[in-house]
């Protein structure tokens, strides 16, 4: 890590002369509430930094629904309510998440010029563009009308917020007041909540010059019911339906980003493989995910095929959403096991234990103490273990990431999905020119046929299994194959 910026440029010097890029985390949507911006703009009526967040009076009378008087009924996403009331001033700010994390006033021009300032210092110090928080939040409806009740007394006020009425607008004036003629060697990328292919297709189209990537979640929410907490079957006709969908929505305009995990999701492997056979499963998804149409993103442990953490009670848990859940939900009168079991198979800190990187103390991770603990399966999953084995999850890895520089059908073929109502296999087509790469994965726990002989030619390029000839895939086994326009291999 890097402790001056003196280092950083150090760092950032080095990472560049390998043909590595860095981008930047950016948080514009809201602050801490410890920011100097807000210490000042909460100190007084009228601060001159009053404006830069978004402060609204106490309704009238006690609401009705709420019991409070909060401006309207929305619901924050780490539960309660979206307003806080600041005693000293008597008036309510907004936070659509955690009350330590005030939403900035994107309607005050300062506001936007300070955050475009922000950008352009980091982009001189040389990094190469940046992933947006909840990029689409940062416009807000104006009227802060009521959401319909979702969790009761709050509302959902997401059609107020999710791609505001001007999103679009500071996007646009971003990309022209602080990329400019830059913008083609920079990278962004909108983390989007509530995104559709619809809006995606905007957001991306480089005519537009706005963004040139999205992290939508509709893929990510496949396996949630009512809400976040209620785990339903994932089903793996949902996720190619859902695949296919993206992949054919941002074809001729924008571009997919593509992930299965970061730091607000669980495990892959423990969510849409399976946690006993580890190891296959890993493999079986990085392949179906890295050769989509689209950009890969690799989070960290994923490349090892690390699992939940299997939290042996809320104490152990450290994500304010989850324990908010927790509480909440025993005080409603739900079953505590029950809860736990949700906690453990949906929160996010499955994706914060520390990283594997031995099977000595603490992982390798730190020789002090981990602000969480490490997963008890490190001294199994590591890196330093699976560095020397030539079949591990993260040599694999490295194989399909070798295969998208080698083979330019990865990065520029076209995409056509091949047994679309089959319930088991996931199977699609990539194709240049002449070339052609079929990908195929039984993401079941039980053999399957495959149904189509000509999606068993050509040469087996990467598997997940020896001896990988058979016309029937084992459990979780997975096959690329490349063959060209002439029938040669």
């Amino acid at each position: 890590m890097f402790g001056t910026l003196d280092d950083f440029d150090e760092l950032l010097s080095a990472l560049h002369a390998r043909g590595i890029r860095l981008i930047m985390d950016l948080v514009v949507n809201h602050t801490s509430d410890e920011h100097p911006w807000f210490q000042e703009s909460r100190s007084s009526l009228d601060n001159p930094k009053r404006d830069w967040y978004i402060w609204r009076r106490p309704a009238e009378e006690v609401r009705a629904d709420t019991g409070g008087r909060e401006p309207n009924n929305w619901g924050s996403f780490f539960s309660g309510s979206a307003w806080e009331l600041d005693e000293a001033t008597g008036e309510y700010y907004l936070h659509l998440f955690s009350r330590k994390q005030p939403d900035l006033n994107w309607e005050n021009p300062e506001v936007r010029a300070a955050v475009h300032d922000i950008m352009r210092w980091w982009l001189d110090r040389g990094v190469d563009g940046f992933r947006m928080d909840v990029i689409n939040f940062i416009s807000k409806d104006q009227r802060f009308l009521d959401g319909p009740v979702v969790h009761a007394p709050w509302g959902d006020g997401a059609e107020f917020y999710t791609a505001g009425p001007r999103n679009h607008e500071f996007l646009q004036e971003m990309h022209r007041e602080v990329f400019g003629d830059d913008s083609d060697r920079l990278i962004t990328v909108g983390e989007m909540l509530g995104a559709t292919v619809e809006s995606a297709r905007l957001f991306t189209d480089p005519d537009r010059r706005e963004l040139d990537m999205v992290f939508h979640f509709e893929h990510v929410m496949l396996d949630q019911g009512a809400h976040k907490w209620d785990v339903v079957p994932f089903g793996v006709l949902d996720l190619k339906r859902n695949v296919q969908r993206w992949q054919e929505g941002l074809a001729d305009r924008g571009w997919n980003s593509l992930y299965w995990n970061n730091h607000d999701q669980p495990r892959a492997v423990s969510r849409f493989g399976d946690e006993a056979l580890r190891e296959r499963s890993a493999k079986a998804l990085a392949v179906v995910l890295h050769l989509q149409r689209g950009t890969p993103y690799v989070y960290q442990g994923e490349e090892l095929g690390m699992t939940n953490a299997g939290f042996a009670s809320i104490d152990e848990f450290r994500d304010i959403e989850s324990v908010n859940r927790y509480r909440a939900a025993i005080g409603a009168g739900d079953d505590p096991d029950a809860t736990l079991a949700a906690l453990n198979y949906m929160s996010r800190d499955n994706a914060r234990t520390p990283m594997q990187w031995t099977a000595g103390e603490n992982a390798g991770f730190t020789v002090g103490t981990p602000w969480m603990r490490v997963n008890a399966n490190h001294d199994t999953v590591n890196v330093e273990t699976e560095q020397g084995d030539p079949d591990s999850v993260l040599n694999f890895y490295r194989r399909i990431i070798r295969l998208r520089h080698e083979e330019p059908v990865v990065g520029q073929g076209d995409f056509t999905m091949e047994l679309p109502d089959h319930e088991r296999l996931f199977a699609y087509r990539r194709r240049l020119e002449d070339v052609e790469l079929v990908v195929l994965a039984n993401m079941s726990g039980d053999a399957v046929d495959v149904p189509d002989a000509d999606l068993l030619r050509g040469e087996v390029i990467v598997a997940n299994v020896r001896e990988s000839t058979s016309p029937r895939l084992e459990p979780w086994e997975c096959r690329v194959l490349r063959r060209t326009a002439n029938g040669s291999e």
